[in-house]
């Protein structure tokens, strides 16, 4: 018998169903979990599920029972997956839950920088419209999306997605070579000139030490004024002091943030400090978070423990 103990319940909503898996099992299960109290929820445990707690060398050195990891998400940054290959310890993850949530959070943040709507609605909260006397007021600019250019970063499930979605707009795609490479694979562009003709910069790429920051103060000099950044992929991708920066000294016309350095952000944050700007939109880390979606992440993670079980471990990482 299998003893699965789930760390952070509550990163799935409550009213998503979560399918019990079809095997011998002892299920445990723990809203959230904290540092300190990782070790001893699993210590006898052979399949741990995580969303977001950290399982590193030191913590796992201490399971001798646990034999997979079941990630609740597509990120593994808070899993040591070194040691685990070195200690025969199984991780999978959840793959391509997300390929219409994402994308249609990426372009719904999109929409609202080009056409300014934040800017508009506070506009009519202090009552620029009343004071115009006018049908209509002009205060901030409009873009059309149709016809203008988006840099994607990363050409995974979800920034292929959302080149579909950008192309039935009739915009023009350009996938961005990797930050430094002296050559060119075919269907990239390089780095420096994607970020010199997007009107709209999206990220979409795993964090890791050579993508940490890959957005900062230098690429924010060679972007248009005009264009807008978009960050639904991982907080630390873009340099958040350089993106408040390059709002405020206009370098760029705006800004759309779903995740951050630490999450959750607290007044700290330059982001957060910054929030009441007309040209910045913030959400909580909930672009993949669609209803459909997370019952979708739900219903394959259970389905990799169960794939696991029986001999056959499917999404490894």
């Amino acid at each position: 018998m299998e003893t699965i103990v789930f760390l952070d319940r509550s990163t799935i909503p409550e009213h998503i169903t979560i399918p019990q898996p079809d095997t011998d099992c002892h299920w445990q299960e723990y809203a959230t979990t904290t540092p300190e109290q990782v070790v001893e929820r699993l210590k006898d445990a052979s399949i741990v599920i995580t969303n977001k707690v950290i399982l590193d060398a030191q913590v796992l050195s201490q399971c001798p029972q646990l034999k997979m990891i079941a990630v609740a998400a597509t990120g593994t940054n808070n899993i040591d997956l070194d040691y685990c290959r070195q200690h025969n310890i199984t991780v999978s993850n959840i793959q391509g839950y997300a390929t219409n949530s994402v994308p249609e959070h990426v372009l719904a943040m999109m929409f609202a920088l080009k056409r300014n709507l934040v800017g508009y609605h506070q506009d009519i909260q202090a009552g620029v419209w009343q004071q115009q006397k006018q049908f209509c007021f002009f205060s901030h600019p409009i873009s059309d999306i149709a016809g203008s250019t988006i840099g994607i970063i990363g050409k995974g499930s979800l920034g292929n997605a959302v080149a579909i979605l950008a192309k039935a707009l009739g915009m023009k795609v350009m996938f961005a070579e990797r930050k430094g490479a002296t050559q060119c694979r075919d269907g990239y562009t390089p780095f420096e000139t994607v970020l010199q003709q997007a009107d709209v910069l999206t990220l979409h790429c795993p964090l890791a030490d050579q993508t940490h920051n890959i957005i900062g103060s230098d690429e924010f000099k060679l972007m248009k004024r005009s264009s807008v950044l978009i960050n639904a992929g991982r907080g630390g991708l873009v340099d958040e002091e350089a993106l408040v920066n390059a709002l405020l000294t206009q370098q760029i016309a705006g800004a759309g943030v779903d995740v951050f350095t630490q999450e959750p952000a607290d007044d700290s944050n330059p982001l957060i400090a910054n929030a009441h700007l007309p040209n910045l939109i913030l959400t909580p880390h909930v672009a993949w978070g669609s209803d459909s979606a997370i019952q979708t992440l739900a219903n394959q993670l259970i389905n990799n423990i169960e794939q696991f079980v029986a001999g056959t471990p499917q999404n490894q990482v």
